[in-house]
């Protein structure tokens, strides 16, 4: 399963890495070979709830190969689009698979684990995607260099491939869902804290990628930074989520809610860092690292609605990932929009402090719910 979030991480962010490849190939400008990864989170935002519809009663391990044979169609299919709208439609649906893969490898994980490792075995899936960032991308982004863009999307369709291979072989397959209908899955979109949760991610988690979209010409504009040392950037970014996604699920196992809040009141102080450090070349590298351990809000999250949503447990758990894609977009726009309004590069920090305080004001109307309708008994000082 990890090696699926591996694919799917490398899928997710190798456009950004080959735009200058994909534009001149097609014959299209720079900005409309973007749009490919405007799509792709588009298919993530409509897939998510669709497919997670279309699992329902099935089996969960089962379902895991669908999405990753789906994935891998998607994306070899990618590798052979003849043009710009073709390649558009094929990247929405490469999206498609996305939360519905992640929501029930989290739940499979959970149920694999025993009750107090419940976030650790959620965060090992997600070190896949971790890892993607730290190694996947940058290996993928030399291989379409090299060979071309199309290379780099067969890449990723056959670790896909090898991923359900290896679903298949390592894990315990789970009977078809008695009982389950769908009525149940979308009595989803009646549960307030539910949408509570999924409002904690979608906006604390907008900071993380409001630095994150703008951190190479930031620390170039400012700190001085080379091209040589771009990756080296992105490779602490990545080793930040790591370290993250490792220690922080094994805090959250210890105390899910106390970690959730801890993660959005950290992610204040990163960004502020970033802010204040993004002149200083190596002062701006470890805030960048740090900015990276913030990460670990995801699979805090999802074990936060698995135990909220009753008996839609995967839209609940799929949704997250459209939620995750929404803080990404959101992140990305608003610190545009610090950008473009004149407050410079470094804005995009200040951006980020004011998503994850509003994140916070999130998690504590969700414990004022939650207390309201007995929804955290014995975990009620968390909000102190």
């Amino acid at each position: 399963m990890g090696l699926g979030s591996f694919a799917i991480g490398v899928g997710e962010f190798i456009s950004m890495g080959l735009l200058p490849e994909i534009s001149s190939s097609l014959s299209i400008s720079i900005p409309q070979a973007g749009h490919t990864i405007s799509a792709y989170a588009l298919g993530v935002v409509i897939g998510a709830p669709l497919l997670a519809i279309f699992s329902t009663g099935r089996s969960r391990t089962r379902m895991l190969v669908v999405m990753m044979g789906l994935y891998a169609v998607a994306n070899i299919a990618s590798a052979l689009a003849p043009n710009y709208e073709s390649l558009l439609a094929l990247r929405l649906l490469s999206g498609f698979p996305h939360g519905t893969f992640f929501g029930i490898a989290s739940l499979v994980a959970a149920s694999l684990a025993p009750a107090h490792m419940r976030t650790r075995a959620v965060a090992y899936v997600m070190l896949g995607l971790s890892i993607a960032t730290l190694a996947g991308v940058p290996l993928a982004t030399a291989l379409g260099q090299w060979l071309g863009w199309r290379s780099a999307f067969v890449l990723v369709g056959v670790i896909a491939l090898a991923s359900a291979l290896c679903i298949i072989k390592f894990v315990p397959n789970e009977p078809a869902q008695t009982g389950v209908r769908i009525a149940h899955e979308l009595s989803m979109f009646s549960n307030r804290q539910v949408w509570i949760t999924l409002g904690v991610g979608a906006i604390g988690f907008g900071g993380l990628f409001s630095i994150f979209s703008y951190v190479k010409p930031t620390l170039m504009s400012l700190a001085g930074l080379t091209e040589m040392g771009v990756p080296f950037v992105l490779a602490l970014f990545g080793a930040g989520m790591v370290t993250g996604n490792i220690v922080g699920s094994h805090m959250a196992d210890k105390d899910l809610l106390g970690t959730i809040k801890r993660c959005l009141i950290w992610s204040m102080v990163v960004c502020a860092a970033f802010a204040l450090t993004a002149s200083h070349l190596w002062l701006a590298c470890v805030a960048v690292f740090c900015v990276g351990t913030v990460v670990v809000i995801g699979p805090a999250v999802q074990i936060r609605l698995m135990d909220v949503a009753g008996k839609a447990q995967t839209m609940a758990a799929a949704m997250n990932h459209s939620a995750f894609n929404f803080a990404n977009a959101a992140g990305a726009f608003l610190g545009g929009v610090a950008i473009d309004a004149g407050l410079g590069f470094a804005s995009t920090g200040w951006v980020g402090v004011i998503l994850s305080a509003a994140g916070l004001a999130m998690f504590y109307w969700m414990i004022i719910d939650a207390r309201r309708s007995e929804q955290i008994p014995g975990d009620t000082e968390v909000a102190s």
